[in-house]
């Protein structure tokens, strides 16, 4: 494996951290296999656990009719998303290159395909649900300092926002490492959130305060609408976006056979909590409290918590905020695949440009 002075004394000026080297031939760079599989399971599950649990889980209750079937339907989003996410796992085997979605489109379809995809991706669906996790983080973290506001002030949460955005840009910049670690960091605070919620549903029930006839005629009043229906996967389906971020790393794996084991842990794991979180929400709040929070964890904090109820806003601002990360991370991988390709521009040019086309891009350290 051929190295490039320059390279190596670029890397031991930054840590060793990010670039490896360049690629067999000279041509493109590749990055650092650092992501064991904790790492990845914490990526995966960090951005799956976003701020949807938190806050309008109604939703699946509202359009199913019954708590029973939205609890099925929760169970069904998770079935959904470990098989979109085995056939992704297929898919890296077959092609084993980060950039997910993008590098499986360009092996089977071709350039041009390829190319409205990323561009789609780059300036419109990822800017988009940055800015919108980004939005959320801002609205929680901006809430303890406007008790009692209904609406907060527009100017000061989208400033909030765009320091997020602008943090996370920076982070994601200096160090790949420095970026993995948040991941895990504020993965680990996300499971946690959600382990005192489902503990403290299990205390309420415990007491005899649960609100157990809810359960007792728990397929009552269950929509067979099919409309209803596909809006209430729709709505939990939200809550398990992300299941794909691993593809877009798949290069940085440190033993790519952790791309299943993730898959077969992370999932699970997250459908379980939501599960479990579910159930303590429909024990801890009457049916007409579920249907009238707009954030369903702070109403149950302030039920079950009390003094210690500022600990949910805390758990949304963390979770909001490990999830815009695993977007930034998964995403600058799509963008770095995508330059290699030829297909982004480099320096104010075209990757590609000069060498008849679509021929590999040849990128600077920085």
């Amino acid at each position: 494996d051929r190295r490039d002075p320059e390279m190596e004394r670029s890397q031991e000026r930054n840590g060793g951290e990010g670039v490896a080297g360049r690629e067999p031939g000279g041509e493109g760079l590749r990055l650092r296999r650092e992501i064991g599989l904790w790492s990845a399971v914490s990526l995966m599950a960090g951005c799956m656990i976003g701020s949807g649990v938190f806050m309008s889980p109604q939703g699946v209750l509202v359009y199913m009719g019954s708590p029973g079937a939205s609890l099925m339907v929760w169970a069904g989003c998770g079935l959904l998303a470990m098989m979109g996410a085995l056939c992704y796992a297929e898919l890296s085997a077959l092609v084993p290159k980060s950039g997910g979605e993008y590098a499986y489109i360009l092996q089977i379809f071709g350039s041009l395909p390829a190319f409205l995809v990323i561009y789609t991706f780059v300036l419109l669906v990822r800017p988009a649900a940055i800015a919108a996790v980004s939005l959320s983080f801002a609205e929680y973290a901006v809430t303890p300092f406007y008790p009692g506001c209904s609406s907060m002030p527009q100017a000061v949460l989208k400033g909030v926002a765009a320091s997020c955005i602008l943090l996370l840009t920076l982070v994601n910049c200096w160090s790949s490492r420095l970026a993995t670690m948040l991941v895990n960091v504020c993965a680990v605070a996300k499971v946690f959130s959600l382990l005192v919620i489902v503990v403290g549903g299990a205390v309420v029930l415990g007491q005899g305060r649960g609100h157990t006839e809810t359960f007792l005629l728990a397929f009552h009043n269950t929509t067979q609408q099919a409309g209803r229906i596909g809006m209430a996967f729709y709505q939990g389906m939200w809550s398990f976006d992300g299941w794909n971020n691993v593809n877009y790393v798949v290069e940085e794996l440190k033993n790519p056979k952790n791309l299943v084991w993730a898959v077969m842990i992370a999932i699970p794991l997250v459908t379980s909590l939501y599960l479990l979180v579910n159930i303590s929400y429909l024990l801890v709040l009457s049916p007409n409290e579920i249907l009238s929070s707009d954030a369903m964890a702070v109403s149950w904090g302030n039920q079950v918590l009390g003094a210690w109820a500022w600990l949910v806003p805390l758990a949304v601002v963390l979770s909001t905020f490990g999830s815009a990360n695993g977007m930034f991370f998964g995403g600058s991988r799509v963008c770095y695949v995508a330059a290699r390709e030829g297909h982004m521009v480099r320096d104010g040019v075209w990757a590609g440009q000069g060498g008849g086309g679509c021929r590999r891009a040849k990128l600077s350290p920085a």
